[in-house]
C-alpha cells in the first residue's frame, strides 16, 4: 500500500469518526463555549500524561508559538461549529462545513506560496451550488447557525493550510503538535469563559450525568485519534485534499443526526441533492489530480 493511499484511508476513517461529533454536540447539554472548553481540557490532560516532557520543552520557541497560534484558530473553529449546532441543529452545522474546500482552494496557495490549481478552485466552486441548495432548504431561524458554521469553515481552511506548512518542514512528533494546538484551544476558551459567565450568569459549566460519558468519547475518540491521524496523513496529501475529504462529514453527520434526532423531517429533497453534489466533488478530486498532476511522483508528499 502506498503512503498516499494510506493517507487517504486515514482521512476517510477520521471523517467517519468526526461524523459523530455533531450528534455528541447535540446530546451534551452544555452550550458551545463550555463544551469546547471541556473537550480541549480533556484532550490536553490526556496528552500531558503520556507525552515525555523533553519532547514538549525541547520545542523551538518559534515553532511552539506557531503551533499555539494554529491551536487558537482550532479552538475558535470549534466554537463556531458547536455554536451552529446550538443555534440551528446538527445537520445544518455539518452542512455549513462544506464551504471549507472553496476557502482552501484560495487560502492554501497563498499561505504555502504555491500556484493555484484551477481544478481545485473549480471543485470548490462546484460545491457552492450544493451549499445553495442546502441553505435554500432551511428556514430563516437556522440561517444564523449556517453563517456561524461557515465562519468556522473558513478558519478550518486556514489552520489546515498552516498545519500543512508545519508538517512539510521537519515537524515535531504528531502528538506534540496535537498537545500544543489543543492546549492553545484550551487557553483561548479559558480566557473567553469568564466573560461569558459575566454576561450570562446562568451559563452552565459543569456537565450533567450522561454529559460526562459523551464528553470523554468526544475528546478521546473523536478528537485525539483523528487529530493525530490527520497530521500523519497531511505529509502525503494537500490541505485542499484534506478539507475536500472532510466534506464527507456532512454526509455522515446528517445521516447520524437523522437517525438519532429525526432531523430529516425538517429537510426536503433539495438538501440531499446538495449533499450529492458535495460527494461528487470529493470523489472527483483524486481523479482530476491524477489526470492533471501526472508529473508528481506517486509516493511523494503533496506540494
Amino acid at each position: 500500500m502506498s503512503d498516499k493511499l494510506r493517507a487517504y484511508l486515514y482521512l476517510h476513517f477520521c471523517v467517519f469518526i468526526w461524523g459523530f461529533t455533531a450528534v455528541l454536540g447535540k446530546l451534551i447539554s452544555l452550550q458551545a463555549l463550555p463544551l469546547v472548553w471541556w473537550r480541549v481540557l480533556l484532550c490536553s490532560a490526556a496528552l500531558a500524561l503520556i507525552l515525555p516532557r523533553k519532547q514538549v520543552f525541547g520545542l523551538d520557541r518559534r515553532v511552539f508559538w506557531r503551533l499555539f497560534g494554529i491551536g487558537a484558530l482550532v479552538g475558535i473553529h470549534w466554537l463556531c461549529f458547536y455554536g451552529a449546532i446550538k443555534i440551528a441543529n446538527a445537520s445544518i452545522a455539518v452542512a455549513s462545513m462544506a464551504s471549507t474546500s472553496f476557502f482552501s482552494a484560495l487560502v492554501e496557495p497563498l499561505l504555502l506560496r504555491q500556484k493555484m490549481k484551477w481544478y481545485e478552485l473549480a471543485l470548490g466552486i462546484i460545491i457552492l451550488p450544493g451549499m445553495a441548495l442546502v441553505v435554500g432548504n432551511i428556514d430563516w431561524t437556522m440561517r444564523l447557525g449556517f453563517a456561524v458554521g461557515t465562519a468556522g469553515a473558513f478558519l478550518a481552511a486556514v489552520f489546515t493550510s498552516l498545519n500543512k506548512k508545519i508538517v512539510e518542514n521537519k515537524p515535531p512528533p504528531p502528538l506534540v503538535i496535537s498537545f500544543v494546538e489543543l492546549f492553545a484551544g484550551f487557553a483561548v476558551t479559558s480566557l473567553a469563559l469568564p466573560f461569558a459567565l459575566v454576561n450570562s450568569p446562568e451559563l452552565a459549566v459543569l456537565p450533567k450525568e450522561w454529559d460526562w460519558l459523551w464528553l470523554f468519547i468526544l475528546a478521546w475518540v473523536c478528537t485525539l485519534l483523528p487529530y493525530y491521524l490527520t497530521l500523519q496523513a497531511m505529509r502525503y496529501v494537500s490541505a485542499f485534499a484534506t478539507n475536500l475529504t472532510i466534506n464527507l462529514e456532512p454526509v455522515y453527520g446528517v445521516l447520524l443526526a437523522a437517525l438519532v434526532f429525526r432531523e430529516d423531517k425538517d429537510l426536503n429533497p433539495g438538501f440531499y441533492i446538495g449533499v450529492l453534489i458535495i460527494l461528487l466533488a470529493v470523489f472527483g478530486h483524486p481523479l482530476l489530480k491524477k489526470l492533471f498532476d501526472k508529473n508528481e511522483p506517486a509516493g511523494s508528499p503533496a506540494s
